[in-house]
């Protein structure tokens, strides 16, 4: 074990143990409101164990972490908190979670624009809780606030409120995307089979299960079992060994992992042999050659325009920046009028020039290579504009993504 810092919402100071090797896959451990990283103490050592890196957090206010001069603990303090230690991690990591922590990771990965975590684990932590057990509960920790000997700030009780965040919860769950494992305590006082099955009818790629004999801390109560059902979910939907491609079989995975290299977006254009524009996306785009100054586009043999890029003595690249996707979707699709609904110019060439791009390539057509299913069309650069103060649209494993500026 290693201890671990972050520096969450606010500069608050977050502690957290590790375990295993950090060079295997990652987990992130989140604890409930009340507890500390220990009660992941079982889970953490089976996971290090089948060979995950496991992070274990303290939340703030809570074990060795930082109890907060403002008494901030609403839901986005703590999204600030794990959105902080999520940038630091040199992959995406499982998150498994508990109650408060559970609430927590889905606002964090249901409201997030990219992927940050592959899968998902929710351990009794449906947004609308049993209020009578909910009540139970609240009493007893208000009773244990003044005898936790410092291991929890008692104002977290009434700095998180999640009657007032429960509609945003179920709209963060209807937006989970990665591999989800749901799971309940047969005897948890906190929630019920309905509730627990509102929250999996909301999740789009998810797996219930309900753990006998066992209340709100399944992981301690049953560790045995819960550790099992951890492992067998992680193994089947998240494995440590990553999926191969060997030659004539699984385009699938040759496919996904092909594109695992983040590209810029282009449209291509030119004229048809009656002098008509046509055009089409693509981010098969690269420079070859300074001098003479060459790029190349790779065009899918079965695209309806490529006869007339084969014939065309001219063809334009318009690298598109982030605002621009609207013309990239156009492009992509087979609609009628996507010159009627694009800006353009005219240069040298007559070619049509998407203007305001972040970069516009006039080329004359140098050669074409066949290419297995595309043309690989290389042009002669005889003219470029470009627009230095835009950031570029970017498209990363089959989505259009931004730049992230740390």
């Amino acid at each position: 074990m290693a201890q671990l810092d972050y520096i969450g919402f606010g500069g608050v100071r977050l502690a957290a143990q590790s375990y295993g090797r950090d060079d295997d896959f990652g987990i992130l451990l989140l604890h409930g409101g009340g507890q500390t990283h220990t009660a992941w103490d079982a889970a953490a050592l089976a996971l290090a164990q089948a060979g995950r890196y496991v992070i274990s957090l303290d939340l703030r206010g809570h074990g060795a972490s930082e109890w907060p001069g403002d008494g901030r603990y609403d839901l986005d303090a703590y999204i600030g908190d794990i959105r902080a230690v999520l940038a630091t991690l040199p992959a995406r990591p499982v998150i498994v979670a508990v109650s408060l922590g559970g609430w927590i990771a889905t606002a964090v990965l249901g409201e997030s624009e990219t992927p940050l975590a592959t899968g998902l684990v929710l351990v009794d932590s449906p947004p609308r809780m049993d209020p009578a057990g909910s009540g139970r509960m609240g009493d007893s920790l208000r009773r244990a606030a003044t005898a936790n000997g410092g291991q929890w700030d008692p104002r977290m009780l009434d700095g998180f409120d999640l009657s007032a965040v429960e509609d945003r919860l179920i709209d963060a769950a209807r937006q989970l995307k990665m591999p989800t494992l749901v799971v309940r305590g047969e005897r948890s006082p906190l929630s019920t089979q309905e509730s627990i099955a509102e929250l999996a009818a909301c999740i789009a790629d998810v797996e219930a299960v309900e753990v006998g004999d066992a209340g709100h801390l399944v992981a301690v109560d049953q560790a045995d079992a819960f550790n099992a059902l951890l492992l067998d979910f992680l193994e089947r939907r998240i494995p440590l060994s990553p999926p191969q491609y060997v030659a004539g079989f699984d385009s699938r995975t040759l496919r996904d992992a092909l594109g695992c290299f983040a590209t810029g977006v282009t449209v291509v254009t030119t004229l048809d042999r009656d002098g008509n524009p046509v055009g089409l996306t693509a981010n098969s785009f690269t420079s070859v050659s300074l001098d003479p100054p060459l790029l190349l586009v790779c065009l899918a043999n079965g695209a309806g325009s490529l006869p007339a890029f084969l014939a065309a003595s001219h063809f334009v690249v318009n690298v598109l920046h982030i605002g621009q996707q609207p013309v990239s979707g156009r492009f992509a699709s087979r609609t009628e009028d996507r010159f009627g609904q694009t800006d353009c110019e005219i240069w040298d060439s007559g070619v049509p020039v998407i203007r305001h791009s972040l970069a516009s390539f006039e080329c004359a057509r140098d050669t074409v290579h066949d290419a297995g299913d595309h043309k690989i069309l290389v042009g002669r650069v005889q003219r470029v504009q470009f627009e230095p103060h835009r950031d570029p649209l970017l498209y990363f494993r089959g989505k259009y993504r931004r730049l992230h500026f740390s």
